[in-house]
């Protein structure tokens, strides 16, 4: 039975992070009473340090040691999506250029500052019910992709692109086992293995011979 995207909210992992220890821990009990796993970081190490994918991600810009720029939070927000292209983040700043640039890299949505409560619970069901659908379409054999190119590469660069993110999200959705992305892919293990070293694609856990 498959499950609605309501009941789907109340097992859905949500990663806040946030440098404020107040505004963090305020979020999180915010969040856990709407039925959310929460868990928390301050910084970019805490949160590389949690490993579930895919995920909801709320993320302020502005993390430190470089709080006042944005720099930790794009660096945070490309080794996110590249362990799990699938995770849903949500980008909060101040600055329209910087949300730009969020989304530019894959965010799914962003937040200016101040937010309300109501505009970051809305945010946040909206991943929700995306990350959900965007398994049930997983489980059809489909994936859902967000890639951003440069048209003037053209073709061959674009194409490669593409098939970059496809050999990822099929490992993240896999949770990095190889045999059984190279099976969902249609390829022989060698022949991922080719893709895994032209991309620098590294499994996020050993595997078996």
């Amino acid at each position: 039975m498959k499950t609605s995207g309501l009941e789907f909210m109340t097992h859905a992992t949500l990663l806040i992070v946030e440098d404020d220890e107040d505004i963090c821990s305020h979020l999180s009990r915010v969040m856990t009473s709407e039925g959310y796993r929460v868990h928390t970081a301050h910084n970019r190490f805490e949160a590389l340090a949690f490993d579930h994918q895919p995920m909801i991600v709320l993320l302020d810009m502005g993390l430190p040691p470089a709080s006042h720029g944005i720099s930790e939070g794009l660096i945070l927000l490309d080794a996110l999506l590249a362990g799990s292209p699938g995770s849903k983040i949500i980008a909060i700043t101040g600055h329209e250029d910087a949300a730009f640039e969020a989304v530019r890299r894959g965010a799914f949505d962003f937040l200016t500052k101040p937010s309300e409560i109501s505009d970051i619970k809305s945010a946040i069901r909206r991943a929700s019910l995306f990350l959900h659908h965007e398994r049930l379409l997983s489980e059809s054999g489909e994936a859902r992709l967000h890639v951003t190119i440069k048209i003037s590469d053209g073709p061959r660069e674009c194409a490669e692109a593409i098939e970059e993110q496809i050999i990822r999200h099929t490992l993240s959705d896999t949770n990095g086992n190889v045999s059984e992305t190279a099976r969902r892919l249609g390829l022989v293990r060698e022949n991922l293995y080719y893709y895994l070293k032209k991309y620098g694609i590294r499994p996020s856990r050993p595997q078996s011979v």
